[in-house]
């Protein structure tokens, strides 16, 4: 025995610490980059992944439904006006048209119910700072109120928690209700995020502007549901109205096919009953926009 202490078991002799160094190996993380750096990437993909309300989209079970539904139309039109295949060929495009038409009847549709959750939003917002609360807390005793009432998935609890986890990398809450006007393009929620932000930054009552704001999208919103009301029956009307022509044509076409037999086959014929489709089309459409009233 020389009296040297053998090497300690894991440090081989080209491990063994050189002159000017410690020994010791430094502590790694399993993690890469900052807490903070993690966290701002997964806001920014959180907020890449927010859709923008502006333009409708169909999901593609809508889009394949849609599709189905107006082939299943152009096939009647196609029959009843002209009893032709080549008819049914010609009228493909109007698919176009067609969904068109659907994307607007769901885009407004949603813009309703995007408002309404908005509304019981800012009517907790008003809650929490009336009961003391700063603005940014608020929103988010807001937010937990708001996921007793709405689905996870739902707009307002969605948009309510980007806010809370940005506001949480020192955001400015002004420049989150702007960003998310500007994604929703609603005139109300637009015209709440340009007051918002004037009061927060001149210093306004917040209390008493949120308060007027709720007010005043409440009062629009049961003046649209009066409307709505009061113009149902009509809505009815306009509807059965419009598939009146549609049920004349199919009875006679098979209770005595042989009465139309001229209209179909010639030029004379399919002239007239094109023209009879057009008017029924801009007829279609007139009573769609006489029953369609935005306040």
């Amino acid at each position: 025995m020389n009296g040297r202490a053998s090497p300690r078991p894991g440090f081989g002799s080209g491990n063994a610490p050189g002159r000017g160094q410690t020994g010791k190996q430094p502590l790694v993380r399993p993690e890469t980059g900052s807490k903070k750096a993690r966290k701002a990437g997964g806001r920014q993909d959180e907020k890449e992944s927010l859709p923008d309300y502006a333009v409708y989209r169909f999901s593609g079970k809508e889009l394949a439904k849609y599709l189905v539904l107006y082939a299943l139309l152009d096939g009647c039109i196609s029959y009843l006006f002209f009893c032709s295949r080549i008819a049914f060929v010609l009228l493909l495009p109007g698919a176009f048209l067609f969904l068109e038409e659907q994307r607007k009847t769901q885009q407004a549709k949603r813009a309703r119910e995007m408002t309404r959750q908005f509304l019981d939003g800012i009517r907790m917002i008003e809650a929490s700072l009336q009961a003391g609360y700063s603005v940014e807390n608020a929103l988010r005793e807001a937010l937990r109120e708001l996921r007793k009432i709405y689905d996870p998935d739902s707009f307002i609890v969605r948009e309510f928690h980007f806010m809370d986890t940005q506001i949480e990398m020192n955001r400015n809450m002004e420049e989150l209700f702007a960003d998310f006007g500007k994604r929703c393009a609603i005139e109300d929620i637009q015209s709440f995020a340009e007051v918002f932000l004037t009061a927060k930054r001149s210093g306004g009552d917040l209390l008493t502007i949120i308060r007027n704001t709720a007010s005043c999208i409440r009062q629009k919103q049961e003046t649209m549901q009066e409307i709505e009301t009061c113009l149902s029956g009509k809505v009815m009307e306009q509807n059965i109205m419009s598939l009146i022509p549609i049920l004349i044509l199919a009875y006679i076409r098979l209770s005595s096919p042989e009465y139309l037999e001229a209209m179909y086959g010639n030029i004379t014929g399919t002239a007239v009953m094109g023209i009879c489709f057009a008017v029924y089309v801009a007829a279609y459409f007139w009573g769609r926009k006489i029953v369609r009233i935005e306040v």
